[in-house]
């Protein structure tokens, strides 16, 4: 498989637009409850579009997973699983934070946890600190994290500038210490997404001999992390549809109820496509594919930044606070084209050897 750290790169932005823009259609979704709306997309999400694009790229993809070691497709349900956790509360931290602070605390730490450990258990480590590339990507990965800081200290200002009548304005539920609790604890568990990928490789190698492009062999194994998250969200959600009384929703809300159905599968399809792209993005990364992480976690704090700005979430901050917006963004881009050069740079020295 040749790499092409820059399609890569173009790729995983494609992808970090899809998850910094998927969270926009619940805004529109009236009359259900949280848990309602975060179920009907988790379908879309986690079921029927990794099932339907694994289809349409491998149409055997179930042969795959049946060819695939039980060991590989064991652990990336369990890490997926654990991502499910992470996944489910970080929709709570939008609520609690908005889309710009949100997305800055969870994926900081999502994105940290998500770039340090799949090297360890790779044995890649050492490769990271003794080259020029792995370096110079160790390098966009400290970028990226600065970057994550300057957005968090921006929405730290947000906080001290605005009373909490004008943050609730832009934000319903508004709630800083509670939503950076729950945003660490997201990040944190949504990292097992970089793991689970990583445990789903032997099933990609399976992928090679059946899909149409290599450029997919990631999407069969993405069915089963998928299928791990989906269970921990369903059970949860079908919890607190219970315990709040509002499984009525699927049924009522009138005219409105195609409306919220529509949205929330909306919701779910823009989801899905940004690990359509970043198993993609990360085929093309070559010997460094785990810098993927990094790069994702970037676009996605960008776009999200992006469309809070759109939205006005800002509004009634400070200049400088502004500034610190746009430095954060600037910032968060620059590491990408950072740590994709370092990928660049490690095909010279593959091809060196």
């Amino acid at each position: 498989m040749a790499a092409n750290p820059f399609l890569g790169v173009f790729l995983h932005s494609v992808g970090g637009l899809a998850a910094g823009s998927f969270y926009v259609p619940f805004r529109k979704v009236r009359q259900w409850a949280w848990e309602s709306y975060w179920l009907i997309q988790g379908v879309a999400a986690w079921v029927l579009m990794p099932a339907l694009m694994a289809y349409i790229t491998c149409p055997k993809f179930v042969d795959v997973l049946r060819a695939s070691p039980w060991q590989s497709i064991l652990l990336a349900y369990l890490f997926g699983a654990v991502w499910g956790v992470g996944g489910l509360t970080f929709g709570l931290s939008m609520r609690y934070l908005g889309l710009s602070l949100g997305y800055a605390v969870a994926l900081g730490f999502c994105a940290a946890a998500g770039f340090t450990v799949p090297p360890i258990f790779e044995g890649k480590a050492m490769a990271l600190v003794t080259s020029a590339s792995g370096l110079t990507i160790v390098g966009g990965a400290a970028i990226s994290m600065l970057g994550i800081v300057v957005c968090g200290m921006a929405g730290i200002r947000k906080e001290r500038e605005l009373t909490a009548e004008q943050a609730r304005a832009t934000i319903k539920e508004f709630a800083l210490l509670k939503g950076f609790a729950v945003a660490i604890f997201a990040g944190v568990m949504s990292s097992f997404m970089a793991f689970a990928i990583a445990a789903s490789g032997e099933i990609d190698k399976v992928a090679q001999d059946y899909c149409s492009n290599d450029i997919f062999q990631g999407l069969p194994g993405l069915v089963v992390i998928m299928a791990g998250g989906f269970t921990v969200n369903f059970v949860w959600c079908l919890i607190l549809n219970l315990k709040n009384k509002t499984t009525r929703d699927y049924v009522s809300g009138g005219k409105g109820l195609p409306l919220n159905y529509l949205l929330s599968g909306l919701a779910g399809v823009i989801w899905y496509f940004q690990f359509f792209f970043y198993t993609m993005g990360s085929t093309r990364l070559g010997a460094y594919k785990f810098s993927s992480w990094p790069i994702h976690m970037s676009f996605i704090i960008v776009f999200s930044n992006l469309w809070g700005i759109y939205f006005k979430e800002w509004k009634g901050t400070s200049r400088r606070t502004h500034a610190l917006v746009w430095a954060g963004i600037l910032i968060l881009a620059a590491s990408t084209f950072v740590i994709g050069y370092g990928n660049h740079l490690k095909s010279f020295e593959t091809a060196g050897q």
